[in-house]
């Protein structure tokens, strides 16, 4: 087994020191590590695989070539990212936030969260994108392509986390938990973003009205409100929307589809707040009351029309 000594975290704590405008300058491609017998040193380039000791850099020809030459350092470094693989060890740091990562190239694409910047652009539209794989999945908007597919219903999706997510309607699995509340989620970031309920945090604020989210994804669709911007068209009667949920869920009217089944009666829906609602019926769940009489309903509209009798407010 390949033994990493101190002298590896003494390199990387060098690197990591490095002064900011230094540690951009390079891009984060010089993030270089010493392994036992090894004496080389460079500055890492894109085609590099080799992790050594920081020292002086040679240029991009002498890189390729020490790679070439030395076959024991490619051999090494790939047992190294093995361990790491297989430990859970992330060695790699951002001096930003306190990320950790696995390979010094995930803490590369990580640090364009800090830096801003977005070098892949869809030629359609113009937006902007720091993976190449979210631009991937942006064009697939475009182009109407949706390479996964659901082997239960049918349903085709962009890309393979949405096909994942949904899977889970039809296990009912949910297997995050929130340790303040007890919900339990499908996904580790929807319970990350349901904690932000407790701790009160709203990360992200419109540069227009100032409004608050705690979701990005909120305050892009936010915007729209400002911009009139309706990104998402049905491509069967032209209507469109702000939000791609509210065209999946429109769609539904065209495909007559009705995923959400009610375990009691079985009677169908086509939405899932639907189906919310309709359980009250067993249940007897009625969440909103009248502050006046005391009177309480199991939809908010039926409150809303049972308040104009105090208010004398006409239809």
């Amino acid at each position: 087994m390949l033994n990493i000594t101190n002298d590896y975290v003494s390199s990387m704590s060098i690197i990591l020191s490095m002064e900011t405008d230094k540690r951009r300058q390079w891009n984060l491609k010089s993030v270089c590590v010493r392994l036992v017998d090894c004496r080389k040193t460079l500055e890492m380039v894109d085609s590099s695989e080799c992790l050594l000791l920081i020292g002086r850099s040679l240029s991009s020809g002498e890189a390729e070539q020490h790679l070439d030459n030395d076959k024991q350092c490619i051999s090494k470094t790939k047992l190294f990212k093995k361990q790491c693989r297989q430990s859970g060890e992330k060695p790699y740091h951002c001096l930003d936030c306190g990320s950790n990562f696995m390979t010094s190239n995930e803490l590369k694409v990580h640090q364009q969260i800090h830096t801003g910047e977005k070098p892949y652009g869809c030629d359609q539209c113009g937006k902007t994108f720091a993976w190449s794989g979210n631009l991937v999945t942006h064009q697939r908007i475009h182009t109407g392509e949706k390479p996964y597919g659901c082997d239960q219903c049918g349903n085709r999706f962009r890309c393979s986390g949405q096909l994942a997510k949904h899977k889970k309607i039809h296990t009912g699995e949910r297997t995050y938990h929130c340790l303040d509340c007890g919900r339990n989620f499908m996904t580790s970031n929807e319970l990350k973003i349901h904690q932000r309920t407790h701790t009160g945090d709203k990360c992200y604020s419109c540069d227009q009205c100032g409004k608050r989210f705690a979701q990005s994804g909120n305050l892009v669709v936010h915007k729209r409100m400002h911009t009139g911007e309706k990104p998402y068209g049905c491509d069967q009667c032209g209507k469109r929307f702000a939000q791609s949920g509210s065209l999946v869920v429109h769609k539904r009217i065209h495909t007559g589809e009705k995923p959400y089944g009610c375990d009691q009666c079985g009677k169908r829906f086509a939405q899932s707040g639907c189906l919310v609602v309709h359980k009250r019926i067993h249940t007897g769940f009625k969440p909103y009351g009248c502050d006046q009489c005391g009177k309480t309903f199991s939809v908010s509209g039926h409150l809303v029309s049972h308040k104009r009798i105090h208010t004398a407010e006409k239809t």
